[in-house]
């Protein structure tokens, strides 16, 4: 049964190849149809058959034929020298893992098909096989790097078998560090059975005839939209070329997917007999395995991404990530037992620089254009890991499928390795937001005064943020009229504080009417007395972070890359569509805003005043730890403040733990 289903969808895998072709026949007649009425045209002036008569039509249809010809000439040029899309991937060679090479080669073996052409590796929780034999995507191997497209891990292929050759194996890195290699190899058997399909020589021409008009497709578009790598002359003839590749694209669509899904179905039946009953386990691994990258991803690296940080350990986290899932959740029966076995990292002759590619990788395809270098980052290094691309070692055997030089790729990330997480990333986070938060303060004190007509008071208030910005915790800090805060009104000083906003005693700092300034807690408290002025610090904030999302994304902190005001509400901030697969981001309320920034400034308290510290939690990210433990009970207090005005439960809270108002913080 199971081979009568595998020849089946051989059978129509073949098929529909074979109508994936017509399509290609047919626009060739189509384009030698005029020159074929010339020539009969032609031959018939020649033998007599036709007399002087036919010599305007003659004429008229050659010369339709030679445009026709010469058109069908230039699109077929466009089409094969398009590059089709080739994903981004890490690739490995067999020097840098021969024992996964072994392990896919004797599953070829087993399934009888053909071992795939190279390894690669990318940073997704999926594997296929993606075929690289187009003829302008061979770039030859680099000393160290991947290997060609038509190299073979048991050996290199002659050139006139090259362009035959089969498909690179891709494999998640996730699933490297979290399966075992028995689950790993039942995991890939069907993924491999899929270079049988690929050997034949209809798919194979008919792939090519389709990646080939979706290459040209996407050079028209480039030249629609003005790329650059299209020269201006040539714009109009790339998108005329990409019509006619559309309509092809859209008679041989439906036939390729029926092809792919033959394919698919014949590489399943003839996987079946190999490690069938333990790829049921491997595919729970599979979806546990993405529920831990998916907050591993969105709530621990995504923070640090946005710094231009890059943690140089994502695989090797993922691995403690579903670790504390597992042990949390209990999603895994026999889960201790489990991890005693051989992980498929050990397949893996680096598995640290190889994890510290592919996490470079990573940042690479959620942020696209890597950010500006942070200040006192220091010179940016060569080639290598945490480089622009490729490998420090040129024998190392591992290479990112980026090939930009370091002169032209521009600033650098910077790695941070996990252990510096909490005080690079985390802190760095808590006090930007922090920052952020008390100059939206300062210019809704400001604003609020000029609408009274105080207008005198906008030179104080820039001093106030000048001295606010360079003080450090446990610094008097200079208020609006000259002041130094702890003077006048705080706790520090003894004496109570009395504004028309607060009860005495507040502590903090006043001004000459009686508001709190400088950076401290007793001042965000003032603020949340009314509804009213919540709504304004909720509406500043949100416009502040889109502002900085605006000027540069990879560097701002406190919301999505990419997003942008509602127009006309100032208050729903929306996310953009997130790449690499993972999940869109809820858009997230003003208030919510507020509520993360308040919290970050109660954070930075925490840890200047109370002995608290930040830290990392692999499944929520960012998390403040008093006494060694963590509090998740700070967030819930927030919000109670931002949404309804109740100061008592914060209040508590940092008496509890051992927070003073009263005192600045430490915002640089």
């Amino acid at each position: 049964m199971i081979g009568v289903r595998q020849r089946a969808g051989a059978r129509s895998a073949r098929a529909h190849a074979l109508a994936v072709l017509r399509v290609r026949s047919t626009a060739l007649g189509v384009a030698l149809l005029p020159a074929a009425a010339a020539v009969i045209l032609l031959a018939g002036h020649t033998t007599g058959h036709f007399g002087p008569g036919w010599d305007p039509a003659r004429w008229a249809v050659t010369g339709a034929a030679c445009a026709v010809l010469g058109c069908a000439l230039v699109a077929g040029l466009v089409i094969a020298r398009a590059s089709p899309a080739v994903s981004p991937t890490v690739t490995l060679d067999e020097r840098a893992a021969p024992d996964l090479y072994a392990m896919v080669r004797d599953l070829a073996d087993r399934l009888d098909v053909p071992v795939p052409s190279a390894l690669a590796l990318t940073p997704d929780c999926d594997s296929w096989l993606e075929d690289r034999t187009h003829r302008t995507q061979s770039a030859g191997p680099r000393p160290g790097g991947p290997r060609s497209a038509g190299s073979h891990p048991g050996g290199v292929r002659s050139a006139r078998s090259a362009r035959e050759a089969a498909p690179v194996l891709v494999i998640g890195s996730p699933f490297l560090w979290w399966m075992r290699v028995a689950e790993l190899r039942a995991l890939l058997a069907p993924v491999v059975a899929g270079t049988g399909p690929s050997a034949h020589p209809d798919i194979a021409a008919s792939r090519r005839f389709v990646r080939g008009l979706d290459a040209a497709v996407a050079v028209a578009e480039r030249a629609r939209t003005g790329g650059t790598e299209t020269p201006r002359p040539l714009r109009p003839v790339h998108r005329a070329v990409g019509l006619l590749a559309r309509l092809m694209l859209r008679a041989a669509g439906p036939h390729a997917a029926e092809m792919e899904r033959g394919v698919a179905a014949a590489a399943s039946e003839r996987a079946h007999g190999v490690d069938y009953g333990l790829r049921v386990v491997a595919q729970e691994q599979v979806g546990l395995a993405y529920a831990g990258w998916d907050r591993l991803l969105t709530r621990v690296a995504l923070p640090a991404w946005r710094l231009g940080l890059w943690p140089t350990r994502l695989d090797a986290g993922v691995v403690s990530a579903l670790t504390e899932l597992s042990r949390r959740d209990r999603l895994a029966e026999g889960f201790t037992s489990r991890l005693g076995e051989r992980p498929a990292c050990d397949l893996l002759e680096e598995p640290g620089a190889v994890d510290a590619s592919v996490s470079l990788l990573a940042a690479r395809l959620f942020l696209g254009e890597r950010p500006p270098r942070p200040p006192n980052a220091g010179p940016a290094r060569p080639d290598g890991p945490g480089g622009p691309g490729g490998s420090a070692d040129p024998d190392s055997g591992w290479s990112t499928g980026s090939s930009r030089n370091a002169d032209e790729a521009g600033p650098d990330w910077t790695p941070v390795e996990w252990s510096a997480y909490p005080d690079e990333v985390v802190d760095r986070i808590w006090r930007t937001e922090a920052a952020r938060l008390f100059d939206v303060l300062d210019e809704v004190r400001s604003n609020g005064r000029r609408s009274a007509g105080v207008h005198s008071t906008e030179a104080r208030g820039t001093e106030a943020h000048s001295a606010r910005a360079h003080s450090t915790c446990g610094t008097p800090v200079a208020c609006a009229d000259g002041a130094l805060g702890g003077a006048r009104g705080g706790a520090g000083s003894g004496a109570p504080a009395v504004s028309g906003h607060v009860e005495a005693p507040v502590g903090g700092q006043l001004e000459d009417d009686g508001e709190l300034c400088g950076p401290t807690l007793a001042r965000i408290l003032d603020r949340f007395s009314s509804p009213d002025e919540t709504d304004a610090l909720a509406a500043r904030i949100t416009a502040e972070v889109a502002r900085a999302e605006a000027a540069s994304a990879p560097g701002a902190i406190g919301a999505t890359p990419g997003a942008a005001l509602l127009p006309g509400t100032g208050e729903t901030h929306p996310a953009p569509p997130a790449p690499m697969g993972l999940p869109l981001q809820p858009p997230r309320s003003g208030r919510e805003l507020l509520a993360d920034h308040v919290t970050a400034a109660v954070c930075c308290a925490a840890v200047d005043t109370a002995g608290a510290a930040p830290g990392l939690d692999w499944l929520d990210g960012p998390v403040l730890l008093v006494g060694g433990e963590r509090r998740t009970d700070l967030s819930r207090l927030v919000l109670a403040l931002v949404e309804e005005g109740d100061q008592r439960g914060l209040r508590d809270w940092l008496a509890s733990v051992g927070v003073r108002p009263d005192k600045p913080v430490r915002l640089v």
